[in-house]
């Protein structure tokens, strides 16, 4: 349970963080420029509140670290896009938050692969009680 509450902490605390700030959400995604700010902002605290809880309950968990996956990964090339900028410091910054992001998606996809595993022993688990249930009544 403490591994899955700090690999997800990033997200949740962000996510209730543009809840109680959420004009400073709206300025954040007006500054990086997606249309319209208000909707991406909704999205982001949905996408990182939600998938925290599936990951942390641990259902449908591969869904709840795949989503910040992708989410993750598309952040390193609409924000973080090192590889385009020519200013320093600003492209060492930014390339060195794409690494971190490439270890956190790496965390989520560990997870993901984790949880479908259970998802499938507890599914087989499941058949083999009713089996037994069946055989022995």
């Amino acid at each position: 349970m403490f591994a899955k509450i700090t690999m997800t902490f990033m997200f949740w605390v962000n996510g209730v963080t543009k809840i109680f700030y959420f004009d400073y959400g709206i300025a954040e995604m007006a500054n990086l420029d997606p249309h319209p700010a208000i909707l991406f902002n909704n999205a982001t605290i949905s996408v990182q509140i939600l998938e925290s809880i599936l990951v942390i309950a641990n259902r449908l968990a591969w869904l709840g670290a795949g989503a910040p996956a992708v989410f993750t990964g598309l952040t390193i090339i609409l924000v973080h896009s090192f590889w385009s900028m020519t200013e320093e410091p600003f492209r060492s910054i930014a390339f060195h938050t794409a690494t971190e992001h490439i270890g956190i998606i790496r965390g989520l996809v560990a997870i993901s692969i984790v949880g479908s595993r259970r998802a499938s022993a507890d599914r087989r688990l499941r058949g083999n009680r009713l089996i037994d249930h069946l055989n022995y009544g």
